[in-house]
């Protein structure tokens, strides 16, 4: 067994960002270790060894995961060139270090995962995780039958082949959309491919966690039975009745 912790999993519990985030700034030259500048990929950290980040050193922090309400009219960025609002706007001074997992485009609301374990980024985002993300979505005018039927099967797009896992009518204009990968603008893009306009976008679940009544703009630190839910993990005997359920 190797000694030591990989140093971009070292720089991912440590908030920098999440592995793949870190992996970009160690090729960068941003990393240093023990006082010399550092950028291969293969080094590991045993307890005592110095890192910084832009001269900055970095130390493991305790993990920490909130759930947010984003509400509508806000993007995900720290800053935003164009002087837009941004979510950090919303968040008290101790949670404003925590990376957002994912993103909600500015028109869009809902469920925000915050945190600073960058592992836990890794399993909510990457593709072989396949981690479900159910959206309420209402279009402009009814959705036909036979379109229902392609969002299945997969829309044709610019953006390349793009599908939902499930599909549920919840009215003529209103929809339950299930995805398990997520292109950017993914809902969007589809509805608009086939003549729909989206008048409203709500994420309410990311894996078994709901985002249920929580107000828009307010967040709550997750416990690790939410934590299980989140990332599927929760034994059914272990899940008590969750804080955040499927709205009515």
């Amino acid at each position: 067994m190797k000694d030591g912790t990989r140093l971009n999993k070292f720089l991912a519990s440590c908030a920098v960002g999440s592995r793949r985030k870190c992996d970009e700034l160690i090729q960068a030259g941003r990393v240093e270790v023990n006082g010399a500048p550092c950028i291969n990929m293969g080094t590991r950290v045993s307890p005592g060894d110095h890192v910084r980040v832009d001269g900055k050193r970095v130390a493991p922090k305790d993990p920490l995961i909130v759930a947010f309400h984003k509400p509508r009219g806000y993007v995900c960025t720290r800053e935003d060139e164009l002087g837009r609002e941004t979510i950090y706007a919303l968040l008290p001074e101790t949670l404003r270090t925590l990376h957002h997992v994912g993103r909600l485009d500015r028109d869009s609301e809902g469920l925000l995962i915050l945190t600073n374990d960058g592992d836990l980024s890794q399993q909510l985002m990457h593709p072989s995780k396949s981690v479900e993300k159910e959206y309420l979505v209402t279009s402009n005018q009814a959705f036909e039958n036979s379109h229902l039927d392609q969002f299945l099967a997969g829309v044709f797009t610019t953006e390349g082949k793009l599908k939902a896992k499930s599909i549920e009518r919840l009215s003529p204009r209103r929809l339950s959309v299930v995805l398990d990968h997520g292109a950017k603008r993914q809902i969007r893009v589809m509805f608009e491919t086939l003549g729909y306009q989206v008048t409203k976008l709500m994420r309410v679940r990311i894996g078994g966690l709901w985002l249920g009544d929580l107000e828009p703009g307010r967040w709550a630190i997750l416990n690790r039975v939410e934590i299980s839910m989140l990332l599927g993990t929760a034994e059914a005997a272990d899940k008590p009745k969750p804080r955040r359920q499927r709205p009515d």
